[in-house]
């Protein structure tokens, strides 16, 4: 398996958002979820209309983990997910990210791979899965805040260098070292 990095650019990051929403709803929102709470898509996937709806907080134990954790809604994400909610008419038991096959079955990890994986081909973009949004997340919000220490909390890592390795921060950081040396 390839190793995904996490979208630098601002304005690639509207346009595959543009780009989903004109695949399906669900998939933007899938992106749109995993790009501002940080959950492993194993974790989006099976998330109910009921966890969300009218909640401030996503609440699951994780798949891969087996850990509880918290993710707050903020009032950005609240309005995305109420707008997707009202549209699609689900009920609380019904899957966010539904599966046209079999009824109430959530959207399988390899179709949410592969309408991703589309979407980055469309705009020329190397190295994108479903974990482009977890480290998305991470990388933004690194750059935002500086505060390693929440970001490895979040997500559940050992030490700092394991979160600033898997955002790409050290990557950019030995760039920029590079870019201008020479001897």
């Amino acid at each position: 398996m390839n190793t995904v990095q996490p979208i630098r650019d601002a304005q690639v990051i509207s346009q595959v958002k543009k780009l989903l929403l004109d695949k399906g709803g669900k998939y933007y929102i899938m992106f749109v979820i995993g790009l501002n709470t940080g959950l492993r898509v194993s974790d989006i996937l099976k998330l109910r209309a009921g966890d969300v709806r009218g909640k401030d907080h996503i609440t699951l134990t994780e798949k891969k983990t087996g850990k509880y954790n918290r993710f707050l809604i903020n009032v950005q994400l609240r309005k995305e997910i109420d707008d997707y909610l009202a549209g699609a008419r689900l009920a609380d038991d019904e899957y966010i990210i539904y599966s046209r096959q079999g009824e109430n079955q959530p959207l399988s990890r390899i179709q949410a791979y592969r309408v991703l994986n589309s979407a980055a081909r469309e705009l020329n973009i190397a190295d994108v899965g479903t974990h482009t949004m977890r480290k998305t997340f991470g990388y933004w919000h690194y750059k935002q805040y500086k505060d390693v220490a929440v970001l490895q909390d979040i997500f559940n890592h050992a030490a700092p260098s394991v979160t600033l390795r898997y955002i790409g921060i050290n990557d950019d950081t030995k760039d920029n070292t590079l870019k201008d040396f020479f001897l």
